[in-house]
């Protein structure tokens, strides 16, 4: 639907990137609606078309989504009047603006923009402030038209201001002349398309910024697979193929490229040439300088008797604990810095407990975190304290992705206001965010990392747990002995085993009160093997325990991809799990239905989305990557799905927003990391 009218008033209007809620007057309709969307270089008093179409908010009512716009010239007296006296035009106010469109009427805008000095005819208009108008006018009119310049690179309107605000108003300018530079720009744009949008406009494919931007653009497709740097050949071969050049062209732009200081090579001890960003390559450093300094700092929360205070732990937990894990807690001790990793059963939850108890005793602060908000709550539930994700302890939960990635050095976390730092759950935190919580620990505090690095690397680039163990720089507990309880479990036992190397555990080595927690099925065709899946979720299970698939199973694959990949799972386990009812409401969307009673799993950030929690009475916004919940409502009528997420947040979503979800029968491994199952 195609509207046009007058933006009466903003709302609310995101800094970074224009995400703006405003009041316009619909000159079809005839009323005031609500906008939302993405609408850059926008104010009160503009006219403009948008193209969307109409959403049902379950807080706000009904509001006009925009997924286009162009701005229009105001076509009357009136609303020129109010264009002008905005506040965007240079020496313009509502005053002086109403003067102008009394002396000039029609031909205000002919008058501002070729002819301006005829400004000075209206009382207190210098020629300085004449031509200044009028500079300022153009400026504000043509500005917005890099939105419509940017969809021919498939660079959507919400990253408009983000570019016009570092390149200026010659932004279309430098784009034509270099396309390239919007790689830099805007983290996930689609090179293929900018690259051959470039050579349309007859950038020679041999040019230097045509296969810099290659090799830029490559480091950073290694970031999204977790990696902080590139081997040299690899990297080479990989531009070679993507922009169909020769190595020699390559190897002449990364020398370039280093002499601006762009990127590092680093060349390492068994020879080999690494490759990395320049802001990749100093976090790495940052990190490494944080945490040596953090450790070498006064050991000012060392307790003495450390021995004598352990004991009485145990005696008043009536535990016994392992020496590994008095070796633990003698080592945060001794150390600022302390690292406790070993794989499931080992102890190390009792070794956070006894830590926090130790020193609260003494009344030092202790804080919680963990890089995921179900890490974080399980670790609430294990140690009966408040545990907060590392994004909402750093304060960092809104920085946008390019924050993140590309300006680690700007950012400051929040300083944290603690004695004691336990993270648990490290594998799963990349440099960035490791970087971040350095800066925002004070020297004297005790920084406790916890975690098993033979768990999956974070989804974020670098390896920081697993890396700094095998620095050998940090002291490090590896827990290696399970406990009897957890040497119960076949699931503990065998991933220890398969970690070491060694096969499924035999029968006869297993105690005899073992759980029946894992079973290993040898099939290699596809077929069979989706069949399988199908047999365990639909109640072969129940053989060893109430396991109902809703509350109870989990479904992981290693690809979204293929016959088993969760795409085609998902779709046969809704068929079995959750089949067509004629009773059971339902929406397609995008290739995939969704039904009353399905499975979700939240896929991106949404910092702004409304919630309620009817049990509690709480009310909130926000939903993140890795949630999951299930579908209790769809309403065609107010167009959107109502989710109750396991946490019990209750959460509605417009029918244009479920590309924000999919299906959780079955996961990725990878997402798996963020679910504690």
């Amino acid at each position: 639907m195609e509207l046009s009218g007058e933006i009466l008033g903003i709302i609310y209007q995101n800094e970074l990137n224009s995400y703006t809620i405003a009041e316009m007057y619909i000159d079809e309709l005839e009323k005031v609606e609500t906008i939302v969307g993405y609408l850059p270089f926008i104010a009160e008093g503009d006219n403009i078309k948008v193209i969307g179409k109409f959403v049902e908010h379950k807080e706000y009512g009904e509001q006009f989504k925009v997924e286009t716009f162009e701005k229009v010239m105001p076509e009357t007296l009136e609303a020129l009047e109010r264009y002008l006296g905005n506040g965007t035009i240079k020496g313009v106010g509502p005053a002086t603006a109403k003067k102008i469109v009394e002396k000039f009427g029609e031909n205000t805008i002919d008058i501002i923009k070729y002819d301006p000095l005829e400004l000075k005819k209206v009382k207190g208009i210098s020629k300085e402030r004449a031509l200044e108008i009028s500079e300022s006018f153009v400026e504000s009119w043509e500005v917005w038209q890099i939105v419509g310049f940017l969809e021919r690179f498939n660079v959507g309107i919400e990253n408009s201001k983000k570019i016009f605000d570092k390149l200026g108003v010659t932004a279309i300018q430098q784009i034509e002349e270099n396309p390239y530079i919007l790689v830099d720009l805007v983290r996930g744009v689609d090179f293929k398309q900018i690259d051959k949008t470039a050579l349309d406009l007859g950038i020679d494919k041999s040019s230097s910024k045509r296969i810099t931007s290659g090799i830029k653009y490559a480091l950073i497709q290694t970031t999204y697979n977790g990696h902080a740097c590139s081997i040299l050949q690899n990297l080479e071969e990989y531009v070679s193929n993507l922009l169909n050049i020769g190595i020699d062209d390559i190897e002449n732009s990364l020398i370039n490229l280093k002499a601006k200081g762009e990127i590092v090579i680093e060349e390492r001890e068994d020879g080999i040439e690494w490759v990395y960003l320049e802001s990749f390559y100093n976090t790495e450093v940052a990190i490494c300088n944080r945490l040596m300094k953090l450790d070498n700092s006064k050991n000012s929360k060392k307790i003495k008797g450390i021995e004598e205070e352990t004991k009485k732990i145990e005696e008043f937990n009536v535990i016994e604990l392992s020496e590994k894990q008095k070796e633990a807690i003698k080592a945060v001790n001794e150390h600022n810095v302390t690292i406790i990793t070993g794989g499931p059963g080992t102890g190390k939850t009792t070794i956070i407990k006894s830590i926090i108890e130790i020193y609260q005793k003494r009344n030092n602060k202790v804080v919680l975190a963990a890089p995921t908000g179900r890490a974080a709550k399980r670790m609430t539930e294990t140690t009966g304290i408040e545990a907060s994700t590392l994004h909402r302890l750093l304060e960092i939960g809104k920085i946008s992705e390019d924050g993140l990635y590309k300006k680690a050095g700007d950012y400051q976390g929040a300083p944290i206001d603690a004695d004691i730092v336990i993270v648990d759950e490290m594998s799963m935190v990349d440099m960035f965010l490791m970087n971040y919580l350095l800066q925002s620990i004070y020297q004297g505090t005790k920084l406790i990392l916890v975690g098993d690095s033979d768990q999956l690397a974070s989804v974020g680039p670098g390896s920081v747990l697993k890396d700094i163990i095998e620095s050998q720089k940090i002291t490090t507990i590896h827990l290696d002995k399970i406990f009897r309880q957890a040497a119960k479990s076949k699931i503990i036992v065998n991933a220890h085993r398969i970690n070491e190397g060694n096969g499924f555990v035999p029968k006869e080595e297993l105690a005899e009160d073992s759980k029946e927690d894992f079973f290993f099925i040898n099939e290699v065709n596809p077929e069979k093997i989706r069949q399988q899946v199908i047999s365990l979720c639909t109640g072969r299970l129940r053989n060893y325990g109430n396991y109902d698939f809703f509350e109870n199973i989990q479904v992981l694959t290693p690809t979204k991809k293929g016959s088993l990949g969760t795409k085609e799972l998902n779709k046969s386990l809704q068929e079995v799990l959750n089949p067509y009812s004629e009773n059971k409401k339902e929406k397609a969307s995008q290739g995939v239905i969704y039904r009353v009673g399905d499975r979700i799993m939240q896929v991106k950030n949404n910092y702004d989305i409304y919630w309620e929690k009817h049990l509690t009475n709480e009310t909130g916004t926000g939903v993140f990557n890795g949630e999951f919940g299930t579908i209790i409502d769809i309403d065609e009528k107010e167009k959107n799905v109502e989710i109750k997420f396991d946490d019990e947040k209750i959460a509605w979503y417009q029918f244009s927003d479920l590309e924000q979800i999919e299906h959780s029968y079955s996961i990725t491994i990878h997402k798996a990391q963020r679910k504690r199952i």
